[in-house]
């Protein structure tokens, strides 16, 4: 998986200061990346300022996986069932 974590080196190396950069990643994706960076963090040879950036970088995709997570969660909860106890359509996701 060494590509992956070469991925999760640049993208944390190319992101810019206070920008997370999640907001259009696919949550497979976000998923490999932060698997890299874990395994790069726990290798431990990487310098303390890089630690310090990919384990932000990190923060930032495991929140955007939760929040993926959770919108997913929300949907199938709104799964309409019919009286016959079968799925019957989907409700309009009231997200707060």
């Amino acid at each position: 998986m060494s590509a992956a974590r070469s991925d999760a080196s640049r993208a944390a190396a190319s992101a810019p200061a206070g920008s997370t950069g999640t907001a259009d990643l696919p949550f497979e994706k976000a998923l490999e990346e932060l698997e890299g960076i874990v395994q790069r963090l726990e290798q431990g040879n990487v310098p303390l300022d890089e630690s310090v950036a990919i384990y932000e970088r990190g923060e930032a995709l495991k929140r955007h996986c939760e929040t993926l997570l959770q919108r997913a969660e929300a949907r199938i909860q709104r799964i309409t069932l019919g009286a016959d106890g079968r799925a019957a359509g989907t409700a309009p996701l009231d997200v707060a």
